[in-house]
């Protein structure tokens, strides 16, 4: 069954309704762009007949609800009207044409610079009627009505009263639709340009007055998924909509402002989730996209467990999903029940995360794998700090991160975690599709060489969590962390010596010869060999290290001490990507593929 009609409406009927406030804009439509010269454009297309495109409209009434606002520019003298149809696609063109044709006061446009400007639209006659002269024949002119010249001494073009424009034989646009008035002035002040003026009226001003417009009206059972899917599928001009801007502006049909909630307010001295949120560091980066994911996690995971409750099966089961289709319908009661709990299941998402040694933004792996995360932990509250669970809950996080099951389009996978990870806790069901799928390759350490992978972050976070100590500062990597000493990943054989010795870079820049270290230990490293800059760093007068100290702080990095004493490259980096493999097992709760070390 069709959910729409097409039709077309005469334009004067079309500019009509939007004055009167019969039509009007959904609060999501982005303000009015278009510039001086995309306005004049528009004009001579429609005075040229030529299609301008089809307008899409939704009629109001039914279940889908938003906050609306008129067109620019347009006011009502008895409060705002509520509409009957609102505008999905064709704003520009006709806020360009209404502004244009049916209001007194200026347009308010840009120019081709952006800056905003106000216009008046006119026709120079005598150009309408010629052909190759109708693409110029439409100006625009300051609020004073003249065209100026040498920084404004000159006057070109002056239409600042109803006897000059009919003197100028320039005809205003605002009266395209309704003429009567400026053709008894036309008469009165130079009625010898009557004549030529009856022609004009029949090429140009007719072309206006009976211009049809293509209408697609979407009837008022359209579903809010469907129409903004189709809005955002129609508007190729505009800039994309966020699915939180589009659920705000769904809320606001309630009085309810999303955005305030989340980002807080000066003016009404709100504070928002976002800050109390971003109060941890290793949630900075935390979109709210993300927290409407939570929440539809969970809303979609109990009404799950209420149809298996009721003993539905297969299809008939409401599926648990993060998908854009099911943040669009969360209603606002579906917010107010869930809000204060996920964000409470974010904070305990960071407690997890500093518990993993995850202290800060730019450390976090994947910031998508933390919605599932808040949401397991929004339900479970405390009782993620029980061995059993904590321990199933960290196999589950560190197979995503080093399985790299996290990148790109997650929403299936969220999904799917979620409802595996609580059915596994509560020891009803397999461990989560994220575990049995995830596996690191041994030749994958070779080939992680930069902190944007995410699987590269990981195992920086686990040498910490291992206990790494510095190379100079008495302490451990986290702990310098924590007091944010300058810290980074750095080459244990440096580029230089490896360069001198001919080492493949390919072998050199991966992580196996890398590690955190702070910047006073790599301003000592240099380009030395691993030999001369450890004697280096345990004879400094700060540090006055022993062998067996110093080989402690290698083994706390997994480095096998003697290799790089003997600055035999080839052994240690052997060595020690079965030592990061190790690592790599204990953490994901299986071998890496193709390996067969006992884990330790």
């Amino acid at each position: 069954m069709s959910t729409f009609d097409s039709t077309k409406k005469p334009l004067p009927e079309v500019v009509r309704e939007i004055t009167e406030g019969n039509l009007q804009l959904p609060d999501f439509q982005r303000g009015w762009v278009w510039d001086d010269h995309h306005v004049r454009s528009l004009l001579v297309s429609v005075a040229r007949s030529f299609p301008v495109g089809a307008v899409m409209l939704l009629e109001t009434g039914g279940d889908v609800r938003f906050q609306v606002r008129p067109i620019e520019n347009v006011t009502f003298a008895n409060g705002t009207p509520d509409p009957e149809r609102l505008i999905l696609d064709g704003q520009q063109r006709l806020t360009s044409l209404t502004q244009v044709l049916a209001l007194e006061s200026p347009v308010k446009t840009f120019d081709e610079k952006g800056n905003p400007i106000e216009r008046h639209y006119y026709i120079d006659i005598e150009s309408a009627l010629d052909d190759e002269r109708l693409e110029n024949a439409f100006v625009s002119v300051e609020p004073d009505r003249k065209i100026k010249s040498n920084f404004g001494r000159k006057i070109d073009l002056d239409l600042s009263d109803r006897q000059k424009e009919c003197e100028e034989f320039h005809f205003p646009c605002n009266q395209i639709l309704n003429s009567d008035s400026w053709e008894e002035s036309l008469q009165e002040y130079a009625p010898e340009k009557f004549p030529r003026y009856m022609e004009f009226r029949r090429k140009v001003l007719n072309a206006f007055r009976s211009y049809q417009l293509p209408i697609i009206a979407l009837g008022k059972t359209t579903s809010k998924e469907a129409v903004c899917l189709v809005f955002e599928k129609v508007n190729t001009g505009g800039v994309s909509l966020s699915v939180f801007e589009l659920v705000t502006a769904s809320f606001a049909a309630e009085n309810f402002n999303l955005r305030d909630d989340w980002f807080g307010s000066n003016l009404r001295d709100v504070e928002g989730r976002q800050q109390r949120l971003k109060a941890e560091p290793v949630l900075q980066t935390i979109e709210p996209a993300d927290f409407l994911q939570a929440i539809s996690l969970l809303r979609t995971h109990e009404k799950r467990q209420q149809d298996i409750a009721a003993g539905k099966t297969g299809k008939a089961v409401s599926p648990v999903s993060a998908k854009r289709s099911a943040l669009l319908s969360l209603t606002l009661a579906d917010y107010k029940r869930w809000a204060d709990d996920v964000e409470k299941g974010f904070g305990l998402a960071a407690k997890f995360l500093r518990k993993e040694c995850i202290f800060k933004s730019r450390d976090l792996p994947y910031r998508t794998q933390v919605v599932p995360l808040a949401a397991a932990l929004t339900h479970l509250k405390e009782r993620w700090l029980e061995p059993r669970i904590h321990d199933k809950l960290c196999q589950w996080y560190w197979c995503g991160i080093l399985g790299e099951l996290y990148g790109g389009a997650v929403e299936t996978r969220i999904a799917n975690d979620l409802d595996e990870l609580l059915a596994w806790i509560d020891s009803s069901g397999e461990p989560p599709r994220t575990i049995s799928d995830a596996a690191f390759q041994p030749d994958r350490l070779t080939t992680l060489r930069m902190r944007v992978s995410a699987a590269y972050k990981g195992l920086h976070v686990l040498l910490m969590r291992e206990g790494a100590k510095d190379f100079f500062w008495k302490s451990t990597i986290q702990d310098l962390d924590q007091e944010e000493i300058n810290l980074d990943i750095h080459h244990i054989f440096p580029i230089k010596w490896c360069n001198e010795h001919s080492k493949e870079p390919s072998l050199y820049n991966s992580i196996i010869n890398k590690t955190p270290i702070s910047y006073k230990a790599n301003r000592m490293i240099g380009g030395k060999s691993p030999s001369s800059y450890l004697n280096a760093i345990q004879k400094h007068k700060n540090v006055s290290l022993s062998d067996e100290e110093m080989n402690d702080i290698l083994r706390s990095h997994h480095i096998q001490p003697d290799t790089l004493r003997a600055d035999d490259f080839d052994s240690f980096y052997s060595a020690r990507k079965e030592e990061l493999l190790k690592i790599i097992e204990s953490a994901m709760g299986k071998k890496p593929e193709g390996t067969t070390h006992d884990q330790p």
